[in-house]
């Protein structure tokens, strides 16, 4: 089921550490997860918005495609919005914690790996791939798959980190000096991605980008203090959009289409 290239980046940087989680996906203060999961509780209501922006007129069932899912902090979001959700990881132990935590039970949760999705070609209206990307040695061909997998005029949302010296700072090292129970290797800096080299991946498999924003933690909040001086994470933990993109970014692609429709505003 893992491919080789996933067992390379295994001896890269530390995708093991997500198997150790279990249900501090969702209850852990004293773990780098609570920042994860701080991010998502920002993110994901505005991945939501767009997506019932882009499909109001759509009768169907949209059908999602969360790619590296984890625990479910997103793929859960998107089912408690009525979309019919499949969500693929290869930690079993996140997506056992998961399902469990999937109030709408219709999630359908699939060990698989994201270099060799298990899906037929053209299968999906959206593709979504947070915080992944930059635990691959080969994002490109992960793009290239997805993009395999998502129908002609279908959205793709992303979000991951630049490589810049601020990035480096506070997602390597401040998160490696001032948060409880970091392990080794969680984020591999050189593993970063320039948002010109993503878009043109992008293109090389036919996605356009048609948004893309900065997103950073807020620095002048009181949990920033409570994080540096006790090293948890308080689920009041805030994030912001960013005029630039030096430290993370969240966008939306869409694949070619004949007729591309057009788009709401992004605010």
């Amino acid at each position: 089921m893992i491919t080789d290239q996933s067992k390379k980046d295994r001896q890269l940087i530390n995708n093991d550490y997500y198997d150790s989680l279990h249900q501090r996906w969702y209850e852990a203060d004293d773990d780098p997860v609570a920042l994860l999961r701080a991010e998502a509780n920002f993110r994901n209501p505005w991945i939501v918005r767009r997506l019932c922006e882009f499909f109001s007129y759509k009768m169907e069932p949209v059908q999602i495609l969360d790619v590296g899912c984890g625990g479910g902090l997103l793929s859960n979001s998107l089912a408690r919005a009525q979309f019919e959700v499949t969500g693929v990881d290869l930690s079993s132990s996140s997506l056992e914690v998961a399902k469990k935590e999937d109030d709408t039970h219709t999630v359908h949760y699939v060990q698989a790996d994201a270099y060799a999705l298990p899906f037929r070609d053209n299968n999906f209206d959206v593709v979504t791939c947070t915080d992944l990307l930059e635990h691959a040695s080969n994002p490109q061909a992960i793009i290239r798959e997805m993009a395999r997998v998502l129908k002609p005029g279908g959205f793709f949302f992303f979000h991951t980190f630049n490589k810049t010296w601020i990035s480096n700072l506070l997602v390597v090292k401040g998160v490696e000096w001032f948060v409880k129970n970091t392990p080794e290797k969680l984020h591999v800096f050189d593993m970063f991605i320039p948002p010109g080299d993503l878009k043109k991946w992008m293109a090389e498999s036919d996605i356009e980008t048609i948004e893309i924003h900065g997103v950073r933690p807020v620095l002048l909040q009181f949990p920033m203090m409570k994080l540096l001086l006790t090293g948890k994470v308080s689920s009041k933990f805030r994030f912001k959009w960013s005029g630039n993109l030096k430290v993370s970014y969240t966008g939306i692609g869409r694949k070619a289409h004949n007729k591309p429709a057009a788009l709401p505003p992004a605010f």
